[in-house]
């Protein structure tokens, strides 16, 4: 990046007020297609032009990355070197968490390949992060369908481990069936939090059970004495209202997260981040929402979704300013840096939105204490 932009007041006033040792992002993917000894596998159909959207989704994610189509190189090498430039364009001490990212399974602990998108092994995740020390901690993947779910669990927390990652519309795993108490009860005990998507799912499909991603499935874990992170705070898509039963009325995710997250008793265990929230598919009343109600910032966790901030269709600065989110004079510069560094924009971006007077908490930025809690 060029130092001019680097050193511009918009950047420089990011990050007025926080300690970039505290600053984690505490959202991003370790993708790849398992061309070194890293172990990702990825499903065939993300090969294949017989399959458009797999196939257009796999081009999305690498291309974001800066890892599609290396001559003589390796991609899985390649992401990885993307992502150690970004870092070094920001402030030393920051650090993104990797997710691993789980098989699907079945009701019955079986794995289904068939059905699996992509899979990130837990010891890539550790491994990658061990390499990297300065910039990277790691978070792990585990389905709780699985006969060694509580094994792998102790695993990860032994090794290091952050939190573990559930995307459950495409692992197939229903974060409110019993199958899941025993995962819960070692997560409890283990304090390692569960980051869960929540919401509609269109990056990654896989066993394509939407309904597992309402966020009130969620309670299950929560009544566990699980801390919860719902990623996106749910702010995409509609679900059934299990409050008034199943065959309740089909509301707005981010109204059923809301509810949720202004339960009392929840306070102490029911987090979120924002990854992704300035998207177009997302951003308005949910973004506005959560930037003026700071009440809400002190559980709220920034991360980035990296590699999508590099995805351009899905993200407009132009369309932020007309949501009166961002201001017009500070679109270019955002625009510029993007061009150069989109893990740069991303906390840029988000340092800079207001929403009636209002603006995001630095604490949602400094999320090493909530990863710290860690026993």
């Amino acid at each position: 990046m060029p130092p001019a932009l680097a050193r511009h007041a918009l950047v420089t006033a990011a990050w007025d007020g926080l300690d970039p040792e505290q600053v984690w992002d505490a959202h991003a993917h370790l993708l790849g297609t398992g061309d070194s000894s890293s172990g990702i596998v990825v499903n065939p159909e993300m090969d294949s032009l017989l399959n458009p959207a797999s196939y257009a989704r796999r081009l999305f994610f690498l291309n974001a990355g800066c890892a599609y189509d290396v001559p003589g190189g390796s991609v899985d090498r390649a992401y990885v070197r993307r992502m150690l430039n970004l870092m070094s364009g920001m402030r030393r001490g920051v650090k993104l968490l990797l997710f691993a990212f789980e098989r699907a399974y079945g009701e019955d602990g079986k794995r289904q390949d068939a059905l699996t998108s992509f899979h990130v092994p837990d010891g890539y995740a550790r491994q990658i992060a061990r390499e990297h020390p300065r910039y990277f901690e790691w978070v792990a993947s585990i389905h709780p369908y699985r006969a060694d779910c509580v094994t792998a669990l102790q695993e990860a927390k032994r090794d290091g481990a952050r939190a573990v990652k559930w995307l459950p519309g495409a692992m197939g795993m229903d974060p409110a069936s019993p199958r899941c108490d025993r995962f819960y009860a070692a997560a409890a005990r283990l304090d390692l939090p569960i980051i869960s998507h929540a919401g509609l799912e269109r990056a990654v499909l896989g066993t394509d059970t939407q309904d597992y991603g309402n966020p009130l499935r969620l309670r299950r874990a929560l009544d566990a004495g699980v801390r919860v992170v719902v990623a996106h705070c749910a702010s995409m898509g509609q679900d059934i209202d299990l409050d008034k039963g199943p065959n309740g009325p089909v509301v707005d995710s981010f109204v059923l997260f809301s509810r949720l997250f202004e339960e009392k008793r929840y306070e102490k265990k029911l987090f979120a981040d924002i990854s992704a929230m300035t998207q177009v598919n997302r951003a308005g009343p949910a973004l506005a929402k959560v930037i003026e109600r700071e009440e809400w910032h002190p559980r709220l966790l920034n991360g980035s979704d990296y590699p999508l901030p590099g995805v351009m269709p899905i993200f407009s600065v132009d369309y932020l300013v007309s949501l009166k989110l961002v201001r017009e004079s500070a679109a270019p510069v955002l625009k510029e840096i993007r061009a150069h560094n989109p893990l740069l924009f991303d906390f840029v971006l988000k340092r800079h939105l207001r929403s009636n007077g209002k603006t995001l908490a630095k604490s949602v930025f400094e999320t090493r204490p909530f990863f710290a809690m860690l026993s």
